[in-house]
C-alpha cells in the first residue's frame, strides 16, 4: 500500500522548509516548544485530503491542534511560501522540458459557499446562492501556471488578462524568465473581440471559441486539459465546497493544492 497522501514525502520536504518563514526564539519566556512545522504540514494536508473540520483534527496522529494547523496555514501563505513553491516547481519542470508552452488554457469552475465571507457573489448557475469561482490557467499539459478566486458573480472573462498577468517568471533555463504561452485557448464565456485585441497585445494569439458554435467544436481538442486540471483540484475535498468565510484560508488550500498537483507533474511527465 503506498503512504497516505496526508505524509509529506522527503523530496517534497527539501522544497518547503527553505521557504518557510523561520520564528525568532524566545529566551526569557520560551514557553511551550512549537510543534515541528513538517507535522503541522501534514495536518494541513489533512484537512485539505479529507475536508474535515479544524477542531475534529485528530491529534494521535501527530498533527497538533486544528487551530495550530489553521495558523501556520495562515501566516505560511501570508509569506508567500505555496506562490514561491509553485514558482520552485515550474522552474524544475522548466528545466527538464515539461511545461508545454506552445498553448495555454484558461476556464473557470464554480463552488458553493455555504458561510459566505469575502469574495463570495450570488451565482447565476446556482439559483443565486453564495458561491465563489476558481479561475485556472494551465500549460498544454494541465500543469497549473496561476490561479484566482473571486466571487460566484464574477464574469469569466473579466480574470482573462488577470491570470495572464498572475503568471510568475518561470525560470530554469537559459535566458530571460518565461511567462507566456504561444496560443491561449478558451470556450465561449470568453468569447469578447476587445479581449482578442488585449491578448494579442500581450504576443499571444486568441484561440478563443465563438458563440454560436456547438459545444466542444473544434477548440475543445485541446481545451480537455483545463478541465482535467479541476478534476484534480476538486479530488481535495476541502476544494469542493468553500467552508472558509475568511478568502485568504480557502485561497491558501488552493494554492497549495496546485502545488501538489504541479509536484506530481514531476514524476508523471515523459
Amino acid at each position: 500500500m503506498g503512504a497516505s497522501p496526508w505524509i509529506v514525502s522527503d523530496e517534497l520536504w527539501e522544497r518547503i522548509e527553505p521557504l518557510l518563514p523561520r520564528r525568532e526564539r524566545r529566551f526569557r519566556y520560551p514557553g511551550r516548544k512549537p510543534l515541528p512545522d513538517r507535522q503541522v504540514l501534514c495536518g494541513i494536508l489533512y484537512v485539505l485530503h479529507t475536508d474535515i473540520q479544524w477542531e475534529y483534527l485528530p491529534t494521535e496522529l501527530g498533527f497538533g491542534s486544528g487551530m495550530t494547523c489553521w495558523r501556520r496555514l495562515r501566516d505560511w501563505n501570508k509569506a508567500g511560501v505555496w506562490q514561491q513553491l509553485h514558482e520552485v516547481l515550474l522552474a524544475e519542470l522548466n528545466a527538464e522540458r515539461k511545461l508545454d508552452w506552445s498553448r495555454c488554457v484558461v476556464d473557470s469552475s464554480h463552488i458553493r459557499a455555504l458561510k459566505r465571507g469575502s469574495l463570495t457573489g450570488s451565482s447565476p448557475v446556482d439559483r443565486g446562492r453564495a458561491g465563489s469561482k476558481h479561475h485556472l490557467i494551465t500549460d498544454g499539459h494541465g500543469t497549473p501556471l496561476a490561479v484566482i478566486l473571486t466571487g460566484g458573480n464574477r464574469n469569466d472573462v473579466t480574470q482573462l488578462l488577470p491570470l495572464l498577468d498572475a503568471i510568475p517568471p518561470v525560470r530554469g533555463r537559459v535566458g530571460r524568465p518565461r511567462r507566456r504561452a504561444v496560443t491561449l485557448y478558451a470556450d465561449r464565456g470568453y468569447d469578447h473581440d476587445s479581449y482578442r485585441k488585449q491578448v494579442r497585445a500581450c504576443g499571444i494569439v486568441p484561440a478563443i471559441a465563438r458563440r454560436g458554435t456547438g459545444h466542444g467544436f473544434g477548440l475543445g481538442v485541446y481545451r480537455w486539459v483545463v478541465e482535467q486540471t479541476f478534476a484534480w483540484l476538486h479530488g481535495f475535498r476541502r476544494l469542493r465546497v468553500r467552508w472558509e468565510r475568511r478568502a485568504d484560508i480557502h485561497e491558501a488550500f488552493l494554492k497549495l493544492a496546485c502545488c501538489l498537483i504541479t509536484h506530481r507533474q514531476l514524476n508523471s511527465l515523459c
